[in-house]
């Protein structure tokens, strides 16, 4: 069985950290390995520039540094991380990918999406996720669970509530674009139920 790429995409605070770790499980269960990263960061490098793009203030960054440094971490991560696992037949699991810049730097943020598709396309060429699990969930559910971790990296979370609503439309705008990849998951039941819908999601996929 060949390595597959697999994304959970979404808002702050709708639960992908959680719904991995379950998911890697279940697929540990049918003997598959699989290898759960993150972006920003997944690699050494990538996590000392992810430091950069969480903390601190929102206006830290314009977009376009904004962009460029969520794409270098990319770089590192795919090079470094994801790539070489998906060559030793591993499943890799992240929470988040390329999608997430059109959402925040793109519609959240006002950057022109032909801008970041070319910078995606310098970077990545054609490499994309095989399935990509994206989770909707209200927003100011999401935003009061996120803010509820009280964690350093909450740069994010600060932009406010309108730019959170922007970008729970962008991630379905993104599913309807791709619908062969992409597949909407309500993050709004319990933990077991979304986690049921989510490997019902990946065994339809990939025949499981």
């Amino acid at each position: 069985m060949t390595g597959r790429f697999i994304t959970l995409e979404g808002g702050e605070g709708t639960g992908k950290s959680t719904q991995i770790r379950r998911l890697a499980a279940t697929l540990g269960e049918k003997g598959i390995a699989t290898l759960c990263t993150r972006e920003p960061g997944g690699s050494p490098g990538a996590e000392e520039i992810r430091k950069l793009l969480v903390e601190g203030e929102p206006g830290r960054w314009d977009a376009v540094t904004e962009t460029l440094l969520v794409y270098a971490a990319r770089a590192d991560h795919v090079a470094r991380t994801i790539g070489p696992a998906l060559l030793t037949d591993t499943w890799v699991i992240s929470d988040r990918f390329n999608d997430s810049t059109f959402a925040y730097q793109g519609v959240g943020r006002g950057l022109a999406r032909e801008t970041i598709r070319r910078i995606d396309s310098a970077v990545l060429d054609d490499f994309a996720p095989d399935l990509t699990l994206i989770f909707d969930l209200d927003v100011k559910i999401s935003l009061d669970r996120a803010m509820a971790r009280g964690a350093a990296e909450n740069r994010f979370e600060k932009f406010g509530l309108e730019f959170h609503e922007r970008l729970r439309q962008a991630f379905l705008d993104i599913a309807k674009r791709s619908p062969e990849r992409c597949r909407v998951i309500d993050a709004s039941g319990s933990e077991e139920q979304v986690a049921e819908a989510i490997f019902a999601a990946v065994s339809r996929r990939f025949d499981l």
